[in-house]
């Protein structure tokens, strides 16, 4: 652990906090940030790459003994006073600790599957682009025992600032594929490994989701609120489901909706094994 002292963000390594509304220039990167105490505490729990931390002295004293048990070399701790990080923008957010950290590797479709025990179930998420959404959706992913995301190309990156956020630090152990085609990654599934791609889609012949059987290799797809799945995705999905709602409620917010429904499928999957 290499400690500095800091009185200037004025400083080549603190530019990452100082950039905190250009995210998409961090994956460029390779790096992502990690903001706020809890979030934090379960990176430095966790076995990704830390790059540096910055934080204030009353924090640093709490998480001295945790930041010594990492193992990288070269990893840099910036200590400042509150009054030096209240000028990062969305300091109130991220509670004078932040943390500048490496994207873990990523997966391919076939590289996940084989290593996957099965049965598994997966993820699919098409056209997801708001990064809160994307986090709450990588928060229940964790809840309900989700093996892999498999993240499409028409949806942000769960290692958005504001998506990590939201996953209340989830995103740090699971697995993630980024998709390059979706829909032929979906296909790949069906044919090698049977999987069932389910489409949690409300329209006309879709099933209720208690009324389908959840059982073999799955893998549920999600869309965005405003359009749902598009076209190509649903022509490749197996089955189509729907929440059944009262009061004319036509829709979820999408994270409340992979709730719901992963909650039924683990329920059904227990049922299975009893």
């Amino acid at each position: 652990m290499i400690v500095h002292p800091i009185t200037s963000l004025e400083v080549p390594q603190l530019l990452p906090y100082k950039t905190l509304r250009r995210p998409e220039e961090h994956l460029q990167q390779n790096i992502f940030v990690v903001e706020g105490e809890k979030v934090v505490r379960r990176l430095l729990e966790s076995e990704l790459e830390v790059v540096s931390l910055l934080l204030t002295p009353q924090w640093f004293e709490v998480y001295q003994p945790l930041v010594e048990k990492r193992k990288e070399n070269g990893f840099e701790v910036f200590v400042g006073e509150k009054s030096l990080l209240d000028t990062i923008v969305g300091f109130n957010l991220h509670q004078g600790i932040m943390a500048i950290v490496k994207v873990p590797q990523t997966f391919s479709v076939e590289g996940i599957a084989k290593q996957t025990s099965q049965p598994f179930l997966f993820v699919a998420l098409d056209g997801i682009a708001n990064a809160e959404n994307m986090g709450m959706i990588v928060r229940n992913c964790s809840a309900f025992g989700v093996d892999c995301i498999i993240v499409g190309e028409t949806s942000c990156s769960p290692y958005l600032r504001r998506a990590v956020r939201n996953s209340m630090g989830t995103i740090f152990k699971m697995k993630v594929v980024h998709s390059k085609n979706l829909a032929n990654d979906l296909q790949f599934l069906t044919q090698k490994y049977s999987t069932n791609i389910i489409a949690a889609h409300p329209q006309e012949g879709s099933i209720e989701i208690q009324k389908i059987k959840w059982e073999g290799n799955l893998c549920i797809v999600f869309g965005s609120e405003g359009d749902g799945i598009s076209k190509n995705i649903l022509d490749v999905c197996n089955t189509k489901v729907t929440i059944p709602m009262h009061n004319e409620t036509d829709s979820l917010n999408v994270g409340s909706a992979v709730a719901v429904v992963l909650w039924e499928t683990r329920r059904k999957l227990s049922m299975n094994n009893e």
